[in-house]
C-alpha cells in the first residue's frame, strides 16, 4: 500500500519491525528500483527470528541501509528522543519525495513503546517538499528531453508524472530499464543505472539531519553513538572523565551519515563507536565508507542482553577497549 501510495503521487508511511523488512524486502527493491517514494517505520526489537519480541535492541541497521537483493542504499533517519522521532516522522516524507526512494526511520523499541516526556512538539512551518513532480505539459516542455529515468539536472534525481495529470508517459519499471523507462538488459545502460542511484543516495548525506556534537577542547577520545543511548551517554561520559579521560561525543542521526561525522573523527585519534547491537554494525557502516587513514582510529563497543544500556556497562567496556588500543 505504501508503494503504491508513492506511484500514485500520495503519501504513505507504515510502521514495523524486523520481521516486517525481511518479509517485505523484495518490494523495498523494487521501490528502490522503480524510485517511488514511501516511507517505513522500523521499531527495533530484539532479533533474530521471533528473538526477544518485547526487548530493544539496534540489531536492525545495516538490514535498513541495504534492504533487498543487490546493490542497494536507503536513507535511514535515527531519532535519539521523542521530539525527534515526530520530526523525523515528517521530514522523512519530503526526502522520500524528494530523492523519490524509500527512507526509513529507524528507532529501537526502548524508544519506540515507553514513555517519554516531551516539551511539546514542534510542528512544521514550511511547505512539503513534493520533489521533481511535473504537473502540467507546459512543465514537461520545460525540461529538456525529458525521460523517467533522465538525470536532465545531474543530481542523479529524475523528474517524474503522476497518474491523472493527463502527461504521459507515466513509467515505472522494476526490471532493467534505459533512462525513458523502456526495458532493457545492455550492460552499460545497466551500469549507468545503478551509479545513478547511488550518487543520488549519495548526494542526500549533508541534506539529511547533521549528527549532535558535543566536543571537548582536548578532543582526547571521541565516542560515536546513535538512537536511545542518548538517554545514558551523559552518565556513561561523566564516568569516564571522572578516570581523567577527556571525552567528546557525537550522536549520527541519519545514513548515510553526514560529512561532519567524518570531520569528527578526523579531529580525535581514538574513536569508540557505541552501540546495541553484537556486531558493531554502525561501526561496519563507517569502516567501508570512510578513507582508509581513518579506519585504524575506530573502535567498537557493542553489546546487546535486551535491556536498556547501562552505562556502567558500557563506561567499562569503554575503558578496556582503550587499555587494549594504546
Amino acid at each position: 500500500m505504501v508503494i503504491g501510495a508513492g506511484w500514485a503521487g500520495g503519501r504513505g508511511m507504515t510502521c514495523t519491525s524486523g520481521p516486517g523488512i525481511s518479509l517485505m524486502s523484495e518490494f523495498i527493491g523494487l521501490a528502490y528500483f522503480a524510485e517511488v517514494p514511501g516511507v517505513i517505520w522500523d521499531v527495533n526489537r530484539v532479533g533474530p527470528s521471533t528473538g526477544l519480541p518485547t526487548r530493544t535492541q539496534q540489531g536492525d541497521l545495516t538490514m535498513l541501509y541495504e534492504a533487498s537483493h543487490g546493490d542497494t542504499q536507503h536513507i535511514v533517519l535515527i531519532p535519539g528522543t521523542v521530539d525527534e522521532c515526530f520530526e523525523h516522522g515528517w521530514k522523512a516524507f519530503d526526502y522520500a519525495e524528494r530523492f523519490q526512494t524509500v527512507v526509513f526511520g529507524f528507532n529501537d523499541l526502548d524508544l519506540g513503546m515507553n514513555y517519554w516526556s516531551t516539551s511539546g512538539f514542534q510542528y512544521p512551518d514550511s511547505p512539503m517538499d513534493r520533489g521533481k513532480v511535473l504537473r502540467s505539459q507546459k512543465e514537461m516542455d520545460a525540461v529538456e528531453n525529458y525521460g523517467r529515468y533522465r538525470d536532465v539536472d545531474g543530481d542523479g534525481i529524475p523528474y517524474r508524472t503522476l497518474p491523472g495529470s493527463g502527461l504521459d508517459p507515466i513509467l515505472y519499471r522494476g526490471t532493467g530499464h534505459d533512462e525513458d523507462g523502456i526495458y532493457s538488459e545492455d550492460p552499460d545502460v545497466y551500469y549507468a543505472t545503478v551509479s545513478r542511484l547511488k550518487r543520488k543516495i549519495e548526494g542526500a548525506r549533508d541534506l539529511l539531519p547533521a549528527p549532535v556534537i558535543r566536543e571537548e577542547k582536548e578532543q582526547e577520545i571521541g565516542v560515536i553513538y546513535y538512537g536511545s543511548m542518548e538517554n545514558s551517554i551523559t552518565e556513561i561520559d561523566d564516568m569516564l572523565e571522572s578516570t581523567g579521560l577527556s571525552v567528546s561525543t557525537c550522536r549520527i542521526r541519519a545514513l548515510p551519515y553526514h560529512s561532519e561525522v567524518e570531520a569528527f573523527i578526523e579531529r580525535h585519534e581514538k574513536v569508540i563507536v557505541l552501540e546495541i547491537n553484537r556486531d558493531g554494525q554502525m561501526y561496519g557502516i563507517l569502516r567501508k565508507e570512510l578513507p582508509a587513514h581513518l579506519i585504524p582510529r575506530l573502535h567498537s563497543v557493542a553489546y546487546t542482553d535486551g535491556i536498556p544500556p547501562r552505562a556502567r556497562v558500557y563506561a567499562d567496556m569503554i575503558l578496556e577497549k582503550l587499555e587494549v588500543a594504546v
